[in-house]
């Protein structure tokens, strides 16, 4: 594609792929358990969200956390303790079923019948670009009104699919300089 970026951050500019600050705030709206899975709390809220029927525990199974009925017990019952590894799966086995759980309803607020949502996009930090190589790139906002790739993608955790839906579906409506907000500082959008 003409205007991706190939050497990012060369001359000193910083920032996040575009469709990161996209995931990244995706995960924001969807919420979810905030006290980390290392406090008791957190531990028991993520185990009591994964377990509490037997399409959640097949889909925990599916996301990664494939520990015996048993030790789900221990844990649920306070006997015995997740090595860190484990509190690792259980995180990560969260996140994806929660993802796939909300994002059906995500995306038609996104979508919000065809109106689509207004993003706002700040680009990237040139603080560090020396002057004489610093180029004009102003803020901008737009009207998104196709999520269903990128909320699909980022549902299934696939980063790839994220990316190449954001910068093949979303950016090019930015007109010519779309490749200037492959990269950006901030990605802001509500629903």
């Amino acid at each position: 594609m003409p205007e991706r970026n190939l050497d990012f951050g060369k001359h000193g500019a910083r920032g996040i792929k575009g469709s990161d600050a996209v995931a990244r705030k995706l995960d924001e709206l969807a919420g979810g358990i905030t006290t980390p899975v290392t406090a008791k709390r957190g531990l028991m809220a993520r185990l009591h969200y994964l377990t509490r029927s037997d399409k959640s525990r097949q889909a925990a199974r599916e996301a990664g956390l494939t520990v015996t009925d048993r030790t789900l017990k221990a844990w649920l019952e306070g006997k015995r303790h997740p090595s860190k590894a484990s509190l690792e799966r259980i995180e990560t086995a969260y996140r994806a079923v929660r993802r796939r759980n909300v994002a059906r309803h995500l995306l038609a607020r996104l979508n919000r019948e065809g109106r689509g949502t207004r993003v706002e996009i700040h680009p990237f930090n040139q603080s560090g670009v020396p002057r004489q190589l610093q180029r004009v790139v102003e803020y901008r906002t737009m009207n998104v009104r196709r999520w269903d790739r990128i909320v699909a993608s980022w549902a299934a955790g696939d980063y790839q699919g994220l990316d190449d839906a954001w910068t093949t579906d979303v950016l090019p409506d930015l007109g010519s300089q779309w490749g200037q907000y492959e990269y950006v500082t901030n990605i802001g959008f509500a629903a």
